[in-house]
């Protein structure tokens, strides 16, 4: 005789209770199963808990964000002077002079250089000073507050500071031609083949110090025992960084490549500041928000500019949701968990 209970099976065993059997073993008759509790009242209560823990968040991310991107989206039809309600519908009219305009290629061309450099001068010289950084050596503790100091300094500062610096009778040239070096002397914001490099050397100088600390803060996560073990092995300091540090350090630097891609894609505070709004063209240096602005609210054209910004908004949700997909998705493997049924 069988019986069901629940998602396991059960079979009485023919013989009397009591009774020992092959190995003396007693046979007992099996326990009724007990009721399983009810979930309802559990899972109104969790889900109330998330909304009340969740519905700020939620709301400030709708008005704050998803609600201005479709504003931007409505008024990006119109051809709109920024006051009064929009009437003059143009349809796709602004969208297909945004992809016809020169102007705005070369402000993607140039955020784009401004990715990959970012990519591959902080990252590499990040990563060496950490490696320096996460040394006992003395001082340390002020040379890791002098690297990360420029990264919170206000653009503005940094910007005046260094427009400054680079003028053509800046700091720059009167000490290259005291230091007998006169011949480097250059006009390091106004040539356009010198231009993208002063903002990249400006760009690395505020934001490496982030990068740095991102990476401490993951190579002193990495258990010292690992490094003890490979030292005891024989391997040598390169080696254990090779072999260790690289491979542990790997979320924390797709992290940080992450979050560069996107600032670099938005990058618009230092440029406008350093070289205006007209001059970034010309030097080379005009990004997609430098030109949205010049061409949006500078122009009185806010339809225009509002198309711009959606423009910018596709293509930076569209690569970082290409990165998440083939480069964050190892990262995030088993990092949720879903619901077994």
């Amino acid at each position: 005789m069988s019986s069901s209970l629940g998602a396991t099976s059960f079979t009485e065993d023919p013989s009397p209770r009591g009774q020992q059997k092959d190995g003396g073993d007693a046979v007992t008759a099996s326990s009724p199963a007990r009721p399983r509790p009810k979930r309802g009242k559990a899972d109104w209560r969790q889900r109330f808990e998330i909304t009340i823990l969740s519905g700020p968040a939620i709301i400030m991310f709708v008005a704050f964000v998803i609600f201005p991107v479709v504003l931007a989206a409505y008024y990006g039809f119109f051809r709109w002077k920024g006051y009064g309600a929009p009437t003059d519908f143009i349809g796709l009219g602004n969208y297909a002079v945004i992809f016809t305009d020169s102007a705005f290629h070369d402000a993607v061309m140039h955020n784009g250089i401004i990715v990959v450099l970012s990519l591959v001068i902080q990252g590499p010289v990040a990563l060496l000073l950490a490696l320096l950084l996460n040394q006992k050596i003395r001082g340390r503790t002020i040379i890791r507050i002098l690297i990360f100091v420029p990264y919170v300094i206000a653009e503005v500062i940094v910007g005046t500071g260094w427009s400054l610096m680079l003028q053509t009778n800046g700091a720059v040239n009167d000490l290259l031609q005291t230091i007998g070096l006169g011949a480097l002397r250059a006009d390091w914001l106004s040539d356009p083949n010198i231009a993208i490099w002063s903002l990249m050397v400006i760009i690395s100088w505020k934001y490496i110090g982030f990068a740095v600390i991102l990476f401490l803060a993951g190579m002193q996560s990495i258990p010292d025992e690992l490094f003890e073990a490979a030292a005891i092995d024989g391997a040598s300091y390169w080696q254990i960084q090779r072999r260790i540090t690289l491979p542990l350090l790997g979320p924390t630097v797709r992290i940080w490549a992450f979050l560069s891609i996107i600032g670099s894609l938005q990058l618009f505070d230092l440029v406008y500041i350093i070289w205006g709004q007209y001059v970034a063209s010309t030097a080379g240096t005009s990004t997609m928000a430098t030109y949205m602005v010049a061409n949006g609210r500078t122009s009185g054209n806010y339809g225009y500019g509002n198309a711009v910004a959606v423009v910018m908004f596709v293509i930076s949700l569209v690569i970082a949701l290409i990165y998440q997909r083939f480069v964050l998705r190892r990262d995030m493997v088993g990092a949720v968990t879903e619901r077994q049924k």
